[in-house]
């Protein structure tokens, strides 16, 4: 697999990553469920994640067993429950990856990608 493709799908991780965290920034969780834009703009960077997530598990399996401490799969499973509409979207389980998983995945991205040099 070419590392810069890798490198690629990870910068895309990140930055959709970044764009959740901020937009938001500053909410609490009822001000995040009564905000449909808000929710709407998370969803889809989450939707990214997962996209990107799903395309390096497919180009490059082996780099991703690599770094078992990301979720991969979980994030390629969450896009495709959001994507597919396998559910209704739970908002506090978006709420959940917002807060806990995201700020995990941004502290680890750019080491993974460093390493990639």
């Amino acid at each position: 697999m070419n590392p810069s493709r890798i490198a690629d799908y990870l910068d895309h991780m990140l930055e959709a990553a970044q764009q959740a965290c901020v937009y938001v920034e500053g909410l609490s969780k009822q001000e995040f469920k009564d905000d449909k834009r808000t929710q709407q703009a998370v969803i889809l960077n989450l939707i990214i994640i997962g996209e990107e997530a799903t395309k390096l598990l497919k180009d490059d399996e082996a780099f991703a067993n690599q770094h078992p401490q990301i979720p991969w799969r979980s994030m390629k499973g969450m896009r495709n429950r959001i994507a597919h509409g396998y559910f209704e979207i739970n908002l506090d389980t978006v709420w959940d990856t917002i807060q806990t998983a995201l700020p995990g995945l941004i502290k680890q991205l750019p080491g993974i990608r460093q390493g990639l040099q």
